[in-house]
Parts: structure tokens; sequence; C-alpha cells
């Protein structure tokens, strides 16, 4: 019920404010011309000198009103410029870090896992990363990073005699990837029959995938 009554509750906009008060003040106009008019027969009675100044008063209230009008309507062009302008620049803040998360320029948080590959025979191979870099991917994972390397669309391993090198890098077993993405999914990929881990166990490796609800990821790649 209670997002029900969120739904339902009326949004006001300043722009919306400011035309309800051009009507309200178009409104008290046509009242005034109302009250004007019926107020006829009396003009009818009355001596010239007090018409003219009931003309005179008129016609400042008038002025008044127009003026009032034409505030009123700079303030509502001001105001919608102003949401524009507010609109396009979070917009533009908002392609900034989309951009930046893929190009991998900087931070990111979120849902994800851990992969950790302890490789005690030392059987683990450049192309073994690759492929669970490969599986995460597929698996819909967003930012990746392993050990202390910003995983990028560039982002290559090759055997080292000492561990593995990622982007010229080099990295020592335990390999240690972290992933933000959907937790399930990539748990699932990791492990489906023939896949990833069964191929590292194969070598030697032994795996462990850890889900969890914030994984950080602060390694970041230079612009």
């Amino acid at each position: 019920m209670r997002a029900l009554a969120q739904l339902l509750r009326p949004r006001i906009s300043p722009g919306q404010l400011v035309g309800g008060l051009l009507c309200l003040v178009l409104g008290f106009a046509v009242a005034a011309q109302v009250r004007s008019t019926e107020r006829d027969t009396t003009f009818a009675t009355a001596r010239q000198d007090e018409l003219v100044g009931i003309l005179a008063d008129l016609g400042q209230r008038s002025e008044r009103l127009r003026g009032d009008l034409r505030d009123l309507e700079e303030t509502k062009a001001g105001l919608e410029r102003d949401a524009e302008g507010g609109t396009a620049l979070e917009e533009a803040r908002e392609r900034a870090t989309t951009y930046g998360l893929l190009a991998g320029t900087l931070p990111a948080e979120g849902p994800g896992i851990e992969l950790r590959i302890d490789d005690p025979g030392r059987g683990v191979k450049a192309l073994n990363l690759l492929d669970a870099l490969e599986e995460l991917r597929d698996a819909g994972a967003e930012v990746i990073q392993v050990g202390d390397v910003r995983v990028g669309v560039d982002t290559h391993f090759l055997d080292d005699r000492d561990g593995v090198r990622a982007d010229g890098r080099l990295l020592t077993a335990p390999y240690r990837f972290l992933a933000i993405g959907d937790p399930h999914t990539m748990t699932t990929a990791l492990n489906i029959p023939g896949g990833l881990v069964r191929t590292l166990e194969g070598a030697g490796a032994r795996v462990l995938i850890t889900r969890r609800a914030k994984v950080a990821v602060g390694a970041v790649r230079s612009p």
C-alpha cells in the first residue's frame, strides 16, 4: 500500500509551480474584470473626476499584473533551462562513469565473486588464466581484476618462468580474480561439467569461488 501511495502521490516540479502561479494571476485579473463589470451601474452615476481616478487605478493595476506575468514567465523559462541543463549534466556524468568503468580508469564496487586458484604443482599456465577471464566475461562480469591488474579489452597473459604475466605484470600463485556481476550466474558458469574448474583441477590446481555481496575493484588502468 505504501508503494501504491507513493505512486499516486502528486509530484510537483518547479515549472508546474510557476505555471500554477501564472494561472492564479490570470484568474485574479479575470475576477477583477468581472467585478469591474458588475460596478458599471455605479460608474454610470459617478462624477467625472471619480471616473478618472477609477480608470487611472485600473490602469495601474493592469500594468502591475502585466509586469507580474512577465516576471513569472521569465522565472518559468529560467527554471526550465536550469532543469534541462541539470538533466544534461547528470546524463553526461553517468556516461562518463560508464565509460570510465568500461575502460578500467575508475574503481568499482558491486556484488560479485572472488575466484582463487592455488597452484601447488605449478601446472597453471597463461592459457588457463585466459580461459578463466573469458568464462567470467561470457557469464556477464562487468568489471574484473586479476592480481593487481585491472582487466581491459586488450588484456593478455604470457607464461613466465616465475608464474604468469598479465599485461606485463608478474602474477604468482595463488591467482586471484575479482569480478563484479551476478554471483550466481558466474559461479554456475565456472562450475559447469567439463568447464574451467574441472580443467584447473585437472592441472593440479585447487579452486575456490566465493560469492560476495560487495566486491571492491580498486586497480585502475592508465587513461
